[in-house]
C-alpha cells in the first residue's frame, strides 16, 4: 500500500468514525463560530473601483478521542463574499487548490496517534515551523490565502507527520502528499501585484502549473531553559509562484502561475535573558532545476514582556544568490529589508489592542495596522481594524498604497 493510499484510508476511517461512532463511547468536543466582516477602502484602486467588501465565515470543528493514544479531528468551513472571491459552485472542496475560496471546504481531517514520546499525525492538517512573529523564513509547509495580502490565513496541507521527543530533543519528519499552493490575489482586483501599466490591459488567466509531486521535510528542535533552537530541511514545491506573462495577438495580457521546485535548509534560535528574548530565523532556498531565484531570507527580533504589554521588534532581510528573470509573487521577501514590529496590550480578560507594522529600510514602503478586540459575554466578540499603507509604486508594500482601509467583524462562537 502506497503512502497516498494509506493516508486516504485513514481519512476514510476518520469520516466513518466522525459520522457513525456512538457519542457515549467517545470523548467528543466541538467548537465553531459564525463571523461577519465588513471592509471599507478609502479610495478606488487602478483596476478595482469597489470600495466595500463583505465576508461571512461559518466554521465547525469536532474532536473525538476514543482512547488516550488516539484522536480524530475534523472541521468544515462555509464562506460567502460580496466581491466574487468565493466560488459560485456548491461543491465540497477537499484540498484548497483553487484560485477562489471554496463555498464549502474541508478545513481539517486528521488522525493523531500518541504514545511514549511518539506522535503520528495523518491527514489534512496545519504544519507550522519556525519561531519568528512577522515573517517566517522556514515555514515551508504553510501556504496562505493572499486574497488580502496583508491579512493572510494559513491553509492546511495533506500529509503524514511522525515525530518523537527524547528529553529536550524533538525529531520531526513530514511527507506532504501533494502541493498546496498559496491562493494569490485575483488578477482583476486591488490586491493584485501587477504594475499599473499591466493593470490597464485585459487580463487572461492561464491558470497554474503545479508539479505533480509531493514534498519531504525534516526538523530537529532542542528546547532548554537557556536556549531553544532548531534545524530544518525541505525538498518540494514552493507554495509561492513565479508569474509568467505574455502579450496575446488581441492585446490581452496572459498570466500563468508557475510553482517551481525548491530545496531549503534553515534554522532558528531563541535565547531568553532577564530583559529580552532574542530570536533569529534564517533559510537558504535553492532551485534544483534553476527555474527560480535562489536566496537567503532572515529575521532578527527582540521580544520583551512589560506588564500587560508584549513588545516585538526586529529586522527582516534577504539576499539574492542567483537571480532569475521571471518575477515571483513572494510576500515574505517583499516584506524583507524592513524594520518590523508588533505590540499587543491586554486591557483586561475581555479586551486587547494590537499594533503592528513594517517600514522599508529605504523608506519606499510603510504599513501600519491597529486592532481592537472585545468580548461580550462568552459567545460574542467584536473586532475593529484600521490599516494604513503608503510608499512608492515600485516597492512591494508601496504598490498597495490605495488599499488603506478599515474593517469590523462580529463573531458568535458556540
Amino acid at each position: 500500500m502506497t503512502l497516498r493510499l494509506l493516508a486516504r484510508a485513514v481519512m476514510a476511517l476518520a469520516i466513518l468514525l466522525l459520522v457513525g461512532a456512538p457519542a457515549r463511547a467517545q470523548a467528543v468536543t466541538e467548537r465553531g463560530f459564525v463571523e461577519g466582516t465588513g471592509t471599507g477602502f478609502f479610495s478606488e484602486a487602478v483596476n478595482d473601483p469597489e470600495r466595500t467588501v463583505g465576508d461571512v465565515l461559518a466554521r465547525e470543528e469536532v474532536f473525538i478521542k476514543p482512547a488516550r493514544w488516539f484522536q480524530l479531528a475534523g472541521g468544515v468551513d462555509f464562506r460567502a463574499n460580496s466581491h466574487d472571491q468565493v466560488e459560485d459552485e456548491w461543491r465540497f472542496d477537499l484540498d484548497d487548490r483553487g484560485v477562489l475560496r471554496p463555498r464549502i471546504a474541508l478545513r481539517r481531517l486528521s488522525a493523531t496517534f500518541t504514545g511514549g514520546g511518539f506522535t503520528l499525525d495523518v491527514g489534512k492538517q496545519f504544519i507550522r515551523w519556525g519561531r519568528a512573529d512577522v515573517i517566517y523564513p522556514t515555514d515551508r509547509f504553510a501556504p496562505r490565502d493572499y486574497l488580502n495580502v496583508l491579512d493572510a490565513d494559513v491553509l492546511p496541507v495533506i500529509g503524514v507527520r511522525p515525530s518523537i521527543q527524547v528529553a529536550n530533543e524533538t525529531f520531526e519528519v513530514v511527507w506532504q502528499l501533494q502541493p498546496t499552493p498559496s491562493r494569490l490575489p485575483l488578477f482583476t482586483q486591488r490586491w493584485s501585484p501587477l504594475p499599473t501599466a499591466a493593470r490597464e490591459l485585459p487580463i487572461v488567466d492561464a491558470g497554474s502549473q503545479i508539479p505533480d509531486r509531493g514534498a519531504f521535510g525534516a526538523r530537529w528542535r532542542h528546547t532548554g531553559p537557556r536556549i531553544e533552537t532548531a534545524v530544518s530541511y525541505f525538498d518540494g514545491v514552493n507554495h509561492l509562484p513565479n508569474i509568467s506573462s505574455r502579450i496575446l495577438e488581441n492585446g490581452s495580457l496572459e498570466l500563468t502561475r508557475l510553482f517551481p521546485e525548491i530545496r531549503m535548509i534553515g534554522g532558528d534560535v531563541a535565547v531568553p535573558t532577564s530583559w529580552l528574548t532574542w530570536k533569529f530565523e534564517t533559510a537558504y532556498v535553492t532551485a534544483p532545476k534553476q527555474d527560480t531565484e535562489e536566496y537567503v531570507l532572515y529575521v532578527i527580533e527582540v521580544e520583551r514582556q512589560v506588564r500587560e504589554w508584549l513588545l516585538d521588534f526586529g529586522y527582516a532581510g534577504d539576499h539574492t544568490t542567483e537571480p532569475y528573470a521571471v518575477p515571483a509573487f513572494a510576500p515574505d521577501r517583499g516584506m524583507a529589508r524592513s524594520i518590523i514590529g508588533r505590540a499587543s496590550y491586554t486591557v483586561d480578560p475581555r479586551r486587547t489592542v494590537v499594533l503592528e507594522g513594517a517600514v522599508r529600510q529605504n523608506g519606499d514602503g510603510v504599513f501600519a495596522k491597529a486592532e481592537y478586540s472585545q468580548a461580550f459575554g462568552q459567545h460574542v466578540r467584536l473586532t475593529l481594524d484600521g490599516v494604513a499603507i503608503g510608499g512608492q509604486e515600485t516597492d512591494f508594500i508601496g504598490q498597495y498604497r490605495d488599499n488603506s482601509h478599515v474593517s469590523g467583524g462580529l463573531r458568535f462562537s458556540f
